[in-house]
C-alpha cells in the first residue's frame, strides 16, 4: 500500500527543518574546536521515525573529517536538545552523523570522464589521419 500524501509531507517538512535547523548549529552556535567547516547535505529520517541520519559535507582533509564526525557523534545529545526545544516537539530521533563525500567523488568521476574522452579524440584523431601519407623509414647504418 503508497505511504499517505500527508503522511509524505509531514516526512519531508521534518526532515527540511531538521537539515535547516542542524545548519545553523554547525555554523556557530557549536564550539567545539575540532569541528571543521561544514554544511548538512542531507538528512535521511527512517520509516519509523525513530532515528535520522544527517549527512555532512566537511571542505577539509580527511583527518578533518574523521575530527569533525567524532566531534558531532559527541555532540549529538545536544543537538538532539537543543532541536526538541527549538521546534518544540516530543519525541527527537536518534541522530547519527555520516559524511558525504559525494561532491568529491562527483570531482573523480568528472576527472576521469574527461580522461576517457581526451582519449577517444586522440584515438579518433589518429584512425582519421590518411594512410597515404608516407612513413618516415628509420636510417640503416651499415
Amino acid at each position: 500500500m503508497p505511504e499517505q500524501r500527508g503522511r509524505t509531507h509531514h516526512r519531508n517538512r521534518v526532515t527540511s527543518t531538521f537539515s535547516d535547523e542542524i545548519g545553523a548549529m554547525l555554523e556557530g552556535e557549536l564550539s567545539d574546536p575540532r569541528i571543521a567547516p561544514c554544511h548538512v547535505t542531507d538528512v535521511v529520517l527512517a520509516p519509523g521515525g525513530k532515528s535520522a541520519r544527517v549527512f555532512v559535507a566537511v571542505q577539509g582533509t580527511d583527518a578533518e573529517e574523521d575530527e569533525t564526525l567524532a566531534a558531532l557523534m559527541t555532540a549529538r545529545a545536544f543537538i538532539r536538545a537543543s532541536l526538541r526545544e527549538r521546534m518544540g516537539v516530543r519525541h527527537v530521533p536518534d541522530l547519527t552523523f555520516a559524511i558525504d563525500r559525494s561532491a568529491k567523488m562527483t570531482g573523480r568521476m568528472e576527472e576521469l570522464l574527461g580522461r576517457a574522452k581526451k582519449r577517444e579524440q586522440k584515438l579518433a584523431a589518429l584512425a582519421a589521419k590518411p594512410a597515404s601519407e608516407p612513413t618516415p623509414e628509420p636510417a640503416v647504418k651499415s
